[in-house]
C-alpha cells in the first residue's frame, strides 16, 4: 500500500511536468502534488504512528476526522434526549432562558415514562396559584455560632475557579450573581479581584492549597484569610473537604493554564501544572476539623462558615457528626457534592467510579445530621449535575435546603459542551486563558443571560411548587418524587430513602442500616475504627 501511494504521487509529478509545459496553470498542481508527495514520503519513513508508516498520506484522514469527531457527534447525531454529561435537551432550556426566548416544547414529552428510572413530580389536586407561592425563596444560612448570617438564594453558581474559566467568565458570572441577588462560589483557586469587581455575593472556598491564604510552604495563612474574609462581598466561607468530579484527589490545574495573573493570585510558580494535595494540612481529625471551622468563624467577623464534601466511608461523615456533637460546635452549611460532578479536568477513573452520586448522598447527609439532632442548625447545599427546576425540586425533596449549579451556569454563558476544558481552548472563551479566545466572551452580553437562567430556572421551581400545592420551598420532603423501579414498581422516595427519627444516634435507637458505620465512626479520626485497631495491632507486634 505504502510503494503504491508513493508511485502514484511520482506518476502525478511527472504528468504535471508534461501538461505544465502546455498550460501553464498545472504549475500550481505540481507544487500541491510535490508538497504531498513531501508529506507521504515522512510519513512513509517516520517510526511513531504505525497507520501513518502503513499509509502514507491517507492515515491522516483519520486524525482529522477523529477531531471532528465530537462536534459532528453533536450537531448531526445527538438526538435530543442524548448527548454526554448533558444532554441536548437540558442544554437547549439553558439557552432559551438565557437569551429569554420560547421555553416551551411541542407534541409531549420524548422521555420514555416507562422506562426504569424515571421520575416525576406528584402534584395536587389543592394546586395553588403561582402568585400565592413565595416569589424569590431565600434560605437563611447561619446556626447558633453565628453572628452574620446570609440570606441565601434557592440556586446559586457553584464552585467554579478563576484558572479553570477565563477573566471575563468570571466576571460575567459575578454581575450577574449581583444583579440576581444570588450568590457566586470562587472555587479553591480563591479570591480574586474578578469576584470583586461587580459587588457580586461572594462565597470563598478555601481549598486544601489555600489559595489566597496561603503560606510560602503551602500553608493557611490565618492574617491572609482574615483580611479577605473581612470583604463586604465575602458572605461565606467553605472548607472544601473534597469534590464530585475527583474526590480524594486535589485540584489540577494545568500549567498552560497556570499564567502569571493567576500565579501570583494562588501564590505559587507560574507555567507550573498546580496539583492541590488531596487533603489538608490544618487539620487531620474531626475534631480538629470542628476547631478549625470555629477559628475560621471567629476570623471572619462571625460569618457562615460550611464543609463542602463528596461522600466516601459513611463512618467518616458519621465521625464528623459526633465530633459535632462532642464539641457543641458545627457548620453553618454542608455541600454535599454528587459524584456526577463536573470539572475542567480530572483522571477518567475519578470521574467514573469514585464517590457516591448526589441523590444517594443527600439523603444520607440529612438522615445523620437528623439523627445526631443537629439538622436544625445545619443548612444542606446541594451540588451535581442540577440544570431544571424538576432537578431543584428533586434534592430539595430529599433534603436540601438550596443548590449550586455549575455547568447550567456555564451554558448561560454560552458553553456549547465542546468538551475542550482541559485543552486551554475553549471555543467560546468560557474555560480558557487564552486571551484571543477569552475575548469573545463578552461580559456585558453574558451577564444578563446568566441572570436570566437564574431567574427563569426558580420562577420554574415556584410554578411547581404552585402544581404541588405549597408556598415554599421548605414545604417539599420525599413523599413528593416517585421513581419507577421496574414495570411492575413504582417508589416514593421516602420509600427509597426512609427518614429517621431526630436525635434517635444520641439514644442508641440506631436503624439498621446505619448500625455499622456508626460503630466504625470515631471523633478523633477520619479512618474507621476497624482499621485503626489494625494499625494498632501491626504497630504493637513491630
Amino acid at each position: 500500500m505504502r510503494s503504491t501511494i508513493l508511485a502514484t504521487l511520482s506518476m502525478v509529478v511527472v504528468i504535471n511536468v508534461a501538461i505544465g509545459f502546455v498550460l501553464p496553470w498545472v504549475w500550481w498542481g505540481l507544487v500541491l502534488t510535490c508538497l504531498l508527495l513531501l508529506v507521504a514520503l515522512y510519513d512513509a519513513n517516520q517510526a511513531k504512528h504505525a497507520i501513518l508508516r502503513n499509509f502514507p498520506l491517507i492515515g491522516r484522514v483519520r486524525w482529522g476526522v477523529e477531531g471532528l469527531r465530537p462536534y459532528i457527534q453533536q450537531y448531526i447525531i445527538e438526538t435530543d434526549t442524548g448527548g454526554s454529561p448533558i444532554s441536548r435537551m437540558f442544554r437547549n432550556i439553558v439557552y432559551q432562558r438565557a437569551k429569554d426566548s420560547r421555553e416551551t416544547v411541542p407534541f409531549g414529552t420524548q422521555l420514555d415514562t416507562y422506562e426504569n428510572g424515571y421520575e416525576w413530580m406528584g402534584h395536587s389536586l389543592a394546586a395553588r396559584e403561582v402568585d400565592d407561592v413565595e416569589q424569590n425563596p431565600r434560605i437563611l444560612v447561619g446556626g447558633p455560632h453565628c453572628k452574620k448570617p446570609y440570606n441565601a438564594s434557592v440556586l446559586n453558581i457553584s464552585a467554579m475557579s478563576f484558572g479553570s474559566l477565563s477573566k471575563n467568565a468570571i466576571l460575567a458570572l459575578n454581575k450577574g450573581a449581583a444583579k440576581g441577588g444570588f450568590y457566586h462560589n470562587t472555587g479553591e483557586g480563591g479570591l480574586t479581584p474578578y469576584h470583586l469587581e461587580n459587588n457580586g455575593d461572594v462565597v470563598w472556598q478555601i481549598g486544601t492549597g489555600y489559595f489566597g491564604c496561603r503560606t510560602e510552604e503551602g500553608g493557611f495563612d490565618a492574617a491572609l484569610f482574615e483580611e479577605k474574609a473581612k470583604l463586604d462581598s465575602v458572605k461565606m466561607i467553605e472548607i472544601k473537604l473534597s469534590q464530585g468530579a475527583k474526590p480524594g484527589h486535589g485540584g489540577i490545574l494545568p500549567a498552560y493554564k497556570n499564567t502569571p495573573e493567576i500565579a501570583e493570585i494562588r501564590g505559587v510558580k507560574a507555567g507550573t501544572q498546580v496539583d492541590s494535595p488531596p487533603r489538608h494540612k490544618a487539620f487531620s481529625t474531626p475534631l480538629e476539623m470542628i476547631d478549625f471551622i470555629e477559628k475560621l468563624r471567629e476570623l471572619s467577623g462571625g460569618k457562615p462558615i460550611g464543609i463542602k464534601l463528596a461522600l466516601g466511608r459513611k463512618s467518616e461523615f458519621i465521625a464528623m457528626c459526633k465530633a459535632m456533637v462532642e464539641k457543641k460546635i458545627a457548620p453553618d452549611f454542608i455541600t454535599v457534592d454528587g459524584g456526577e460532578g463536573g470539572t475542567g479536568a480530572a483522571p477518567l477513573e475519578y470521574t467514573n467510579s469514585i464517590g457516591f452520586p448526589l441523590r444517594d448522598a443527600l439523603a444520607f447527609v440529612d438522615d445523620c445530621l437528623n439523627g445526631f439532632g443537629l439538622r436544625q442548625d445545619i443548612k444542606i447545599i446541594a451540588s451535581g449535575k442540577i440544570i431544571t427546576a424538576f432537578q431543584l425540586a428533586k434534592n430539595l425533596s430529599l433534603g436540601a435546603d438550596l443548590v449550586n449549579s455549575a455547568r447550567g451556569m456555564m451554558l448561560a454563558l454560552g458553553c456549547v459542551q465542546s468538551l475542550s476544558c482541559n485543552t486551554n481552548k475553549c471555543p467560546t472563551g468560557v474555560a480558557t486563558q487564552d486571551p484571543r479566545l477569552a475575548r469573545g466572551l463578552d461580559v456585558e452580553d453574558k451577564y444578563q443571560r446568566v441572570f436570566r437562567f437564574h431567574q427563569k430556572t426558580v420562577h420554574a421551581l415556584i410554578d411547581l411548587l404552585s402544581s404541588t400545592g405549597h408556598v415554599n420551598t421548605n414545604e417539599l420532603n420525599r413523599t413528593h418524587i416517585f421513581k419507577r423501579i421496574d414495570q411492575c414498581n413504582i417508589a416514593r422516595y421516602d420509600e427509597m430513602f426512609p427518614l429517621v427519627k431526630k436525635g434517635c444516634f444520641l439514644n442508641d435507637d440506631i436503624p439498621e442500616r446505619f448500625k455499622l458505620h456508626f460503630e466504625e465512626a470515631n471523633a478523633d479520626s477520619f479512618m474507621p475504627s476497624s482499621l485503626l485497631a489494625e494499625i494498632d495491632k501491626e504497630t504493637k507486634a513491630v
